[in-house]
């Protein structure tokens, strides 16, 4: 049987991660993950942070700290996060850690010996004010190709074009700000691109139809422009030391060595149960493993050729990505939310607000897929009040609170079936079906669309049905129809298990028969017969709570967010 391994873009260690983050790669891999794990697949997901580079240096220069302590600390506030948004890795690791060192040094002594790595002397941009050499993203201008002012030196975020510092208009540096920059000469080593264009052109083709449009086509721009040879190392201390006669003073590029940290992390999880576990399953066994990595848009160029052509150039067989779910931007206040600008709403500061459900069901119902996405609360608060409140959770104890007032806490007798019924298992049937493709191929924004109309179908159903009425006159049937109720109580638990796991655990929870999460297959008319008559259930606090406009505005204030 086939294997899936799930893996999230590494987020940078500096700093706190927002809700961009969260549904650009996080979300969406955990929805992904839980949803395959409900459906018996032997599923590995892996996650972490990514440490080395400028951007640890100088976030632990501005804390006063030690480098590695600055990223112990944030690792661990990252993996905290993590947590308090269910997000349900099995392992989240460090691309600092010695195993991941151990596989770098691996793949890159492979592809020196394959004749894949070259030496060239080039120019790089120094800043005197800085007393240092500036990494490309560490040098700011605009862009030559699309007039936008914040291009960074190694590629431009608005357009993706991949870039030169050199290229940029009115270069200045990140750091300081100073347009004081001078072009040194150094030496260094680069992947060599160009050997593999035609090996990767090919692989990219067959890709076609399976990965998103996003995906797809900026593998193929890359693809058209001509592939160029890599930089991989870098002038820095932070970093994995070159293990290469006359480089001993340089680092690994963090392009080069985090995407390998995806490996390097397996082997942590590998390694705290050898006996177990072993990365090579993982990695090494690729006709038995189907991989797929989620990203924001920005870090596609290099999962989709430079992290392929890593591998392919190692002539190992490597697990290769087959599906990558890139994602587009969430914007906030008139731009991308910003770790760098702190704009936006922090997962630190979110989780405070509101239920971990509220957010996870939001942003996948909202997903940045096809386009750039923009968060309002007031949209916030609108899907809140409406798909969670008032359609699932006012079904909910509308059921509940009827079958107490006439059946007692328990779950009443399925009688006669009737037209309705079968109208509605019919329906259901067809529901689940197009919820369940949409999630195959990662369709997030259509499924939470299906989810939604399945949700509806509960109250259709009490609404063609009318139990406050037949409990005057057809007992039998009241109890049919509330038996059938609270049997959707527990499909809707497990079909919604994936986005809102606390708020299906709840659900599940009503009824004292200690079920796993188990997403539905087959005709639905198993599920929805499936409760024992006499079954106890209790009662429970509304499971959602509508944002009033008054919160709205505070939340407005306190995030400036303008109307």
């Amino acid at each position: 049987m086939k294997k899936y391994l799930i893996t999230s873009a590494l987020l940078y260690v500096n700093g706190l991660p927002h809700l961009g983050h969260l549904i650009g790669c996080l979300l969406p891999a955990d929805v992904y993950a839980r949803y395959l794990r409900s459906k018996g697949e032997e599923t590995l997901f892996i996650g972490g942070t990514d440490e080395h580079g400028t951007p640890s240096e100088v976030g632990a220069a501005k804390e006063h700290m030690d480098v590695e302590e600055y990223c112990k600390k944030y690792h661990d506030l990252h993996a905290q996060m993590y947590r308090g948004f269910d997000l349900s890795f099995d392992y989240v690791g460090r691309t600092s850690s010695e195993q991941n060192k151990e596989i770098v040094y691996r793949i890159f002594n492979e592809l020196d010996k394959n004749g894949y790595i070259t030496e060239r002397t080039t120019k790089q941009v120094y800043s005197p004010d800085d007393n240092r050499y500036l990494p490309d993203s560490y040098v700011m201008g605009t862009c030559p190709y699309c007039g936008y002012d914040r291009a960074k030196g190694d590629q431009c975020e608005n357009c993706t074009k991949v870039l030169d510092p050199t290229d940029l208009i009115k270069p200045r540096s990140v750091l300081s700000g100073s347009e004081n920059l001078e072009i040194r000469e150094t030496k260094h080593l680069f992947l060599q691109l160009p050997k593999m264009e035609k090996e990767l052109s090919e692989w990219i083709e067959t890709r076609k139809g399976i990965w998103p449009d996003i995906a797809y086509s900026i593998a193929k721009k890359w693809l058209k422009e001509g592939l160029q040879e890599r930089g991989i190392t870098r002038d820095l201390k932070w970093g994995f030391a070159v293990p290469k006669e006359g480089f001993e003073n340089k680092v690994f590029y963090v392009w080069f060595d985090a995407p390998i940290g995806y490996i390097g992390i397996t082997k942590q999880w590998a390694d705290e149960k050898p006996a177990t576990r072993s990365f090579e399953d993982w990695w090494l066994n690729p006709e038995n493993v189907i991989h797929t990595e989620f990203m924001g848009k920005d870090n596609i160029p290099f999962h989709t050729i430079t992290f392929p052509a890593t591998l392919r150039g190692t002539g190992e067989k490597w697990t290769q990505v087959s599906m990558l779910k890139g994602m587009n931007y969430l914007n906030f206040a008139g731009g991308k939310f910003s770790k760098s600008a702190h704009r936006g709403i922090f997962m630190d500061d979110a989780i405070k607000e509101f239920p971990a459900d509220y957010w996870r069901y939001w942003l996948i119902a909202n997903a940045p897929e096809s386009d750039d996405a923009n968060f309002s609360f007031d949209q916030f608060a609108a899907t809140v009040n409406k798909d969670l409140n008032d359609v699932l959770g006012n079904f909910i104890n509308r059921v509940l609170k009827m079958t107490v007032n006439n059946f007692g806490q328990q779950v009443p007798v399925l009688g006669n079936i009737t037209n309705a019924e079968k109208e509605l298992y019919d329906s259901l049937d067809a529901l689940t079906e197009q919820y369940t493709a949409y999630m195959d191929k990662l369709e997030f924004r259509k499924a939470m669309s299906t989810l939604r109309e399945i949700w509806v179908s509960g109250n259709n159903y009490l609404a063609r049905t009318e139990p406050w009425k037949v409990v005057k006159t057809d007992m039998d049937y009241a109890g049919t129809i509330l038996n059938t109720a609270l049997n959707l109580i527990r499909l809707y638990a497990n079909l919604s298990a994936p986005v809102m796991p606390q708020t299906a655990r709840r659900m599940l929870d009503l009824f004292e028969v200690n079920e796993q999460i188990e997403f539905p297959v087959g005709k639905m008319v198993s599920y929805l017969t499936g409760l024992k008559p006499g079954t106890p259930f209790k009662l429970s606090d509304p499971l959602f709570q509508k944002i009033l406009p008054e919160r709205i505005a505070q939340l407005k204030e306190t995030y400036h967010e303008e109307d």
